[in-house]
């Protein structure tokens, strides 16, 4: 097997979902961009859940409650129960019940989703420095969140007040585009105070495990459309991933990708849990897949034939992969990706 996409768990072209018992899909960018369904996202779930797939729903965004979370998608056409949600408000809120008394106080700078998970855990949310917490957590809490609220996490952390972060995306796509992310929203806290907060979110452990133990899953496969949260955490947790093309990954970043942002299979949309992925074979000195052949040249990666898109994708990510070895492919791959249309 080449270090590029492969075609199933055991090498046929079986469904992924009817291969993995759950898929963990994220949201943002994967089921829907703003308010709006992703196009063939509600459909491609139905059709998953029917044939025996447990869905659940991953997100980075600490900003909603499950509750709101599963609400929203139930009105998309997507029935989901708050159980089927998993969010980085509830990885963070267990990694800080773990290190501050039970009943603890909190400084929350963030929105209700953040609130809710302390409460789950035992803990009380406060919105002041002054009100003496034990730990200060920092998610998401949307376009109107004031600034004042970062001042307010830089005073408790810089008097040494542990400081948590539910996750540390700095984009966030929305339906009119890409926007800055908590993780923009951390790094104001960082360079006013010069301290690093304690992350749970994807690509981390505690978001893997928060995951595992609310799903039960015993064949995961993650879904998602960063490279560098959930690619690496589905990488982190040794499990296999599904990368699809409708959030913020561009070809040029899946060809340069190192190993831990390398997904198992990549599909344009989640029309591809429905369908066993095409066979990427070596030939010769490049790599097939469909109609075309992929090589890797002196300074460019080379692609030649004819066919669907995504599977010229598929061969260029084997062949540029194979190149890189453990790196990162410096290789160009403009020429081939414009030829795709990509």
């Amino acid at each position: 097997m080449s270090q590029g996409v492969r075609t199933g768990p055991d090498g046929s072209g079986q469904a992924l979902s009817t291969a993995y018992d759950t898929a963990l899909l994220d949201l943002d960018g994967v089921v829907y961009a703003g308010g709006s369904a992703i196009a063939h996202a509600v459909e491609s779930l139905e059709v998953a859940r029917a044939g025996g797939m447990h869905l659940a729903y991953v997100t980075n965004n600490a900003l909603r409650t499950p509750d709101a979370v599963a609400e929203h998608l139930t009105e998309l056409g997507i029935p989901t129960g708050a159980g089927d949600v998993i969010t980085s408000a509830q990885a963070v809120a267990r990694l800080i019940s773990e290190q501050v008394p039970a009943g603890a106080r909190v400084l929350v700078i963030g929105g209700e989703g953040l609130r809710v998970a302390l409460r789950e855990r035992g803990l009380e949310p406060v919105e002041s420095a002054d009100d003496d917490p034990a730990a200060v957590v920092q998610g998401f809490g949307g376009p109107d969140l004031p600034w004042g609220r970062f001042a307010e996490a830089s005073y408790a952390v810089a008097r040494g007040v542990p400081w948590f972060a539910s996750n540390t995306d700095l984009t966030i796509p929305s339906g009119r585009g890409i926007a800055p992310g908590n993780g923009a929203a951390v790094e104001v806290v960082r360079i006013a105070t010069g301290a690093e907060p304690q992350v749970a979110g994807k690509p981390l452990p505690p978001m893997h495990r928060e995951t595992i133990l609310r799903t039960g899953a015993k064949r995961p496969l993650v879904v998602g459309d960063r490279l560098d949260t959930d690619i690496e955490g589905a990488f982190n947790g040794a499990v296999d991933s599904l990368l699809v093309l409708t959030g913020v990954t561009d070809g040029r970043q899946l060809l340069a990708a190192p190993p831990q942002h390398r997904p198992t299979y990549v599909d344009a949309d989640l029309r591809g849990l429905l369908t066993g992925q095409p066979e990427v074979t070596a030939d010769g000195d490049g790599f097939r897949c469909g109609g075309w052949t992929a090589t890797a040249g002196a300074d460019r990666l080379e692609l030649e034939g004819d066919g669907e898109a995504l599977d010229g994708l598929r061969a260029l990510c084997a062949a540029a992969w194979t190149a890189a070895g453990e790196g990162s492919c410096e290789l160009d791959g403009g020429k081939a990706l414009a030829r795709l249309g990509l």
